[in-house]
């Protein structure tokens, strides 16, 4: 196992820790009262811990070029929290619901302007046309633990603007390479409200976690209040 961070993820340290740090102070209720954790300063001591183990591990795709480096920095931090809530005998669903309840809290201490607009960006024209060359770039193959996808257009009769289509998913391989499978799925379930804190509704029916072929995100926007 590297003991050494990647430099692009060492440059930007500081803020996934105090992301962590957020999102534990977030969860901390959640923890005495849903987890039955006692000691709870010292349990988010031990996330944080186990969190710069997570660092190390976590594989560099490309940087700044490649959108999925954000995935990795914004979301391979819940490893660190799944782990050690498993260690203190927390079961998987109720670490999952901690876990998608913090991310939710999180995700809304952002103005409703600025997620919105975020939102728009992602579902623009302009966006579209990146992910549709992020798609094709991540087919050849440069970085092995990266993800892999296919833009999708709607066809007739398809209530989407448009999809993804994720054919090998980095959190699955790293999942695979660190033993942390088990709690996979509570990756994949924060999906649903990152997208839908910035307007977006996310429909999926498979991943690669519950062993489909593929992931079948499929984007579109809320209809306005």
């Amino acid at each position: 196992m590297a003991e050494t961070i990647h430099p692009f993820y060492e440059s930007h340290r500081g803020a996934m820790e105090a992301a962590m740090r957020h999102r534990l102070d977030l969860a901390e209720t959640m923890l005495c009262e849903r987890a039955h954790l006692s000691n709870i300063d010292g349990v988010k001591q031990e996330v944080m811990d186990e969190f710069q183990i997570v660092l190390t591990q976590m594989p560099y795709v490309g940087g700044a070029a490649s959108r999925m480096s954000d995935f990795f920095m914004r979301l391979l931090g819940f490893m660190a929290f799944s782990r050690v809530l498993r260690r203190h005998g927390v079961p998987l669903s109720v670490i999952g619901d901690i876990e998608r309840e913090t991310y939710k809290a999180q995700l809304l201490t952002a103005p409703e302007a600025e997620r919105l607009a975020s939102g728009r960006q992602f579902m623009s024209p302009e966006n579209q046309a990146f992910l549709r060359e992020q798609a094709e770039h991540s087919h050849r193959g440069q970085f092995p633990e990266d993800f892999v996808y296919d833009f999708v257009e709607p066809g007739p009769g398809d209530s989407f603007d448009f999809g993804i289509n994720y054919k090998a998913c980095g959190f699955c391989k790293f999942a695979a390479r660190h033993g942390d499978k088990d709690i996979l799925q509570n990756i994949c379930g924060l999906d649903f409200d990152a997208y839908a804190a910035r307007g977006i509704h996310l429909e999926r029916t498979q991943t690669l976690a519950d062993g489909a072929s593929h992931c079948d995100f499929r984007f579109s926007r809320f209809p306005p209040d």
